[in-house]
């Protein structure tokens, strides 16, 4: 395969890539991170790079546009509908390219712009103080022998099992059906190094032993401490908790991004992903063990224990991610009628996986529910306890997929509905992720109709102090929600998301793709490009919400309920919207404002309890065979209720707890039409 060379600016990595291969592709293998978050499909433009011309003697090359592909019909059209930013940048095309698109055929220098390089997302997946009772599946006790003579040469695995029952009923005295020392295995790890670890130690060893059956580590002398890691693989970021299992203690936490985005922003462009390429499969399987590894290296390192003592792991992620974790096929997770391989709780070896824990130790996966309802729901559940209320609960996971459950002690319904990536900044104009430059809140003054906002890594607003100036990069998705409840407050744009016109306000303008409000003009950015909500931003807030208030809509129906005793929003980005413009604009049903509660990682969270009490997933594999699924394509009345829920906050329901933020508000003729069908 021929090889060219490819030189990356301003960061100055270099080295050989195969021809063919995408610009994009071959900076990620030189560790150059490109914005994209349209799963490479030319329609964000957030890849752009520029190809320089000439020759550049300190790398002895010569670059040229020749040296890639020609531009794509994609390209041209991407490009066509924005002549501005080409005349505003000096830019024409064929210099500037989408790099998901343009392929390399002989050595080149590539530029990539400030708006082009991927940052550091900020994950905010913290976990959050809960009371958890300690039951681990790993328990530690010291056992002293005496050694083998001639007289008694009892094996050694033999020896240390009755050692191993004394102790165990020295510890547990008065305790029914304690384990015999016949009942007892031992993993064959753990038996290879057995008899040198008995002698060294003089017979006198800890053992760890997995839920009172199987031995799992030896080690000489008296140790008291285990460890395990609780871990949620999320479709954008993976969280992971470094506990002590006698404690309860968190001893570390790292997080990183899901390094699966760069085959598909979502789950289904990365099961798509895996039917298209054959070792699909595999290199997403790969790249998410390996992301665990690192994080398992760096967690050990924090708590300053060796990595191989780390006995236990719990993980959760929705469907897909369980799928690709496990290393399953997920392709009729994709089809109708959309099955996955298994529902019931895993447990499997580490070494069998690739994780970089003691070989013997456990990796325990928590149920799946239904086709998109995965084990993060399953993690939800056992945190936040729903089956233990008598009120009615709706806990909705918020992403880009969205996963609700709604009920009480009696009776669990479920369902999940694709909210797209708008909300978390793809599909929006200048939407980015949680990272340094990105607007995180808006508000805009009704009577002046001018903005200020607060972007991440800078204290206050905007119109508090210079220090904002030449920082501002996009806008993520708590601000991307703020924005569009903020230009439907100030009256900027009416219940059906359209801009109205007859505004004086320099703001409010015709832009390239039609009617948008500048948040910030070029001069307060680092992009030298003024940053608007777009009437498409609008609209794809409109659709992301639609789904998931139609979703929780038809929950409550199915249950006999017009609306929740309390709403739990968890997931990382659930935790930092705004609860009353997320209701202002109909993204979640109404209710009382002060029974809406934001949560956390609740999906983390429900990984690490159920890590650190083994009676917990007892509780959850048979809670989530009672929970009712319901599919939403299943519903004759969902498409008519989705084009109700597009208007804000909807086109029929009333709204009363956030009907002062909308005083002159009217019914909508077309209401009756969609309700009437």
């Amino acid at each position: 395969m021929t090889k060219h060379n490819i030189i990356l600016q301003p960061s100055g990595s270099r080295g050989q890539v195969e021809e063919g291969q995408s610009i994009r592709s071959a900076a990620r293998d030189l560790g150059v991170e490109i914005e994209s978050i349209c799963a490479e499909n030319a329609t964000c433009g957030k890849c752009m790079v520029l190809i320089e011309e000439g020759r550049f003697e300190k790398y002895n090359i010569d670059s040229r546009r020749e040296n890639v592909s020609p531009v794509t019909a994609e390209e041209a059209a991407y490009f066509g509908r924005r002549p501005k930013l080409l005349k505003d940048k000096g830019w024409e095309v064929g210099q500037v390219r989408l790099s998901c698109q343009c392929k390399i055929q002989g050595d080149v220098l590539i530029n990539v712009p400030e708006e082009s390089r991927g940052n550091k997302q900020i994950v905010r997946k913290s976990a959050t103080q809960r009371e958890i009772e300690i039951k681990p599946s790993i328990r530690k006790y010291l056992v002293t022998m005496s050694p083998p003579t001639l007289e008694r040469p009892i094996a050694d695995w033999e020896r240390l099992a009755k050692g191993l029952e004394t102790s165990i009923g020295l510890v547990r005295r008065g305790e029914e059906n304690l384990p015999r020392w016949s009942d007892f295995t031992v993993d064959y790890q753990c038996l290879r190094t057995l008899a040198a670890t008995l002698r060294e130690a003089k017979w006198n060893v800890t053992v760890s032993v997995w839920q009172d059956k199987e031995i799992m580590q030896v080690q000489a002398g008296y140790h008291e401490e285990s460890y395990g890691a609780a871990v949620d693989i999320g479709s954008t970021t993976v969280a992971l908790y470094l506990c002590n299992l006698r404690t309860g203690e968190i001893l570390a936490a790292e997080s990183e991004m899901n390094p699966q985005i760069v085959y598909g922003e979502d789950v289904m462009s990365r099961i798509q992903y895996t039917i298209e390429h054959k070792d699909g499969l595999e290199k997403l399987h790969k790249a998410i063990i390996s992301t665990l590894n690192k994080l398992l290296k760096q967690a050990a390192k924090t708590a300053k224990i060796k990595v191989d003592d780390i006995l236990e792991m719990v993980l959760v992620g929705n469907s897909t991610m369980h799928h690709l974790l496990l290393n399953l096929p997920p392709k009729d997770l994709g089809l109708a009628p959309f099955v996955p391989a298994i529902h019931k709780s895993v447990d499997v070896k580490a070494r069998e996986l690739g994780l970089h824990i003691n070989p013997a130790g456990n990796i325990h996966v928590l149920p799946t529910i239904a086709s998109f309802v995965g084990a993060d729901t399953s993690a939800m559940i056992v945190a936040e306890e729903p089956h233990k209320q008598d009120e009615n609960w709706l806990l909705i996971d918020v992403g880009t997929n969205a996963e609700l459950v709604l009920g009480n002690r009696k009776r669990l319904v479920c369902t999940s509905t694709p909210t797209g990536p708008a909300l978390e900044g793809a599909h929006v104009e200048y939407g980015m992720r949680a990272a340094p430059g990105a607007m995180e809140r808006i508000s805009i003054d009704e009577t002046t109709l001018e903005p200020k906002y607060k972007v991440i890594g800078v204290d206050g607003w905007n119109t508090d102090h210079a220090e904002f100036k030449g920082l501002v990069k996009g806008i993520c998705g708590s601000a991307i929600i703020d924005g569009v409840a903020e230009l439907f407050r100030a009256g900027i744009v009416d219940s059906r998301g359209k801009f109205k016109k007859e505004l004086k306000s320099e703001r409010i303008r015709q832009g390239e793709s039609g009617w948008e409000y500048v948040i910030a003009w070029a001069e307060e950015t680092s992009i030298g490009r003024d940053i608007p909500m777009t009437q498409q931003d609008v609209r794809q807030i409109q659709l992301a919400k639609a789904a998931l208030f139609t979703a929780a809509r038809t929950l409550l129906k199915r249950s006999g309920l017009e609306s929740p005793d309390k709403i739990i929003l968890a997931g990382g980005f659930g935790s930092y919207i705004d609860k009353e413009k997320a209701m202002l604009i109909g993204l979640i049903p109404d209710c009382v404002l002060d029974n809406v509660y934001a949560v956390g990682n609740a999906a983390g969270d429900g990984a690490r309890i159920a890590l650190l009490n083994i009676e917990k997933r007892k509780e959850i594999e048979s809670v989530t065979r009672k929970v009712e699924r319901f599919e939403l394509p299943t519903d004759p009345e969902f498409q008519n209720q989705f084009m109700l829920a597009t208007s804000f906050p909807h086109m029929s329901e009333p709204f009363p707890h956030i009907a002062h933020l909308i005083p002159n508000r009217v019914a909508d003729p077309l209401a009756k039409k969609f309700m009437e069908k």
